[in-house]
């Protein structure tokens, strides 16, 4: 016959306690480890894995802090000492506490491995060589494609109207788009949908795009004063 009630389960506070004591000053020990990891390598997360006799510690840290503590014995299953998910159990807490010490002084030596590496690295670099020239005459050249590219774009405002449009022609194969708003030039590309901005609105042509696409800038007038050319010839058959 069964007796009831049955013997009452062990009382697991005391056990559960202490596993939580020892978690927390790993927590708080293990977090300068972290901390130091951290401005060691200078991100603001990343993990490292230290080797002991007894096995792996893999110290993982984001924004300097402890993110987990994991031991991994090699014969038989890892334990994560510390974690934002639950606690260890008490007996793989216990083999891991046990080769601890063995982890610091791992981590210790790897620190001092690294003491006096930069002592010899020099300070002295080259002079650092001045853009100025290559940006005045830069400049000077863009300066005077968007002086001509806007007066274009006033004349072609004055003659078509209109807020906005565009002129296009071909240069020796090449497809040429004059962008203009009103009596400016908000753009001027090379090359169709995809090609260089010789102006833009946003960043600058490399000297090398500037030297090889100003000389055929001439050709790209040219073909403007060729399509008034040829308004103006229409226009003068026209009587009233």
């Amino acid at each position: 016959m069964i007796e009831w009630p049955p013997v009452d389960p062990a009382d697991a506070t005391a056990v559960a306690d202490r596993r939580d004591e020892l978690v927390a000053a790993v927590r708080d020990h293990a977090g300068r480890v972290a901390y130091q990891l951290a401005r060691l390598e200078g991100g603001d997360y990343g993990q490292t894995t230290i080797e002991t006799d007894r096995g792996e510690w893999t110290v993982k840290y984001e924004g300097g802090d402890l993110e987990y503590l994991r031991f991994d014995p090699g014969r038989g299953s890892e334990v994560y000492v510390v974690s934002t998910k639950h606690p260890p159990e008490p007996d793989p807490l216990a083999d891991a506490m046990a080769d601890y010490d063995a982890f610091v002084a791992g981590f210790n030596d790897y620190v001092a491995s690294l003491d006096g590496v930069l002592d010899d690295v020099s300070t002295e670099f080259p002079a650092v060589a001045t853009t100025d020239g290559v940006v005045a005459q830069r400049d000077r050249v863009l300066d005077r494609v968007r002086e001509v590219c806007d007066r274009i774009a006033g004349e072609l405002h004055r003659y078509e109207g209109g807020d906005y449009g565009s002129f296009t022609t071909r240069v020796e194969g090449t497809r040429w788009e004059l962008k203009w708003e009103e009596s400016r030039a908000s753009y001027l590309r090379v090359g169709g949908t995809g090609g260089l901005y010789l102006l833009s609105q946003y960043e600058q042509p490399s000297a090398a795009d500037i030297r090889e696409y100003a000389p055929r800038f001439r050709g790209f007038v040219e073909a403007y004063n060729d399509h008034v050319g040829e308004l103006e010839a229409e226009l003068g058959t026209v009587e009233l």
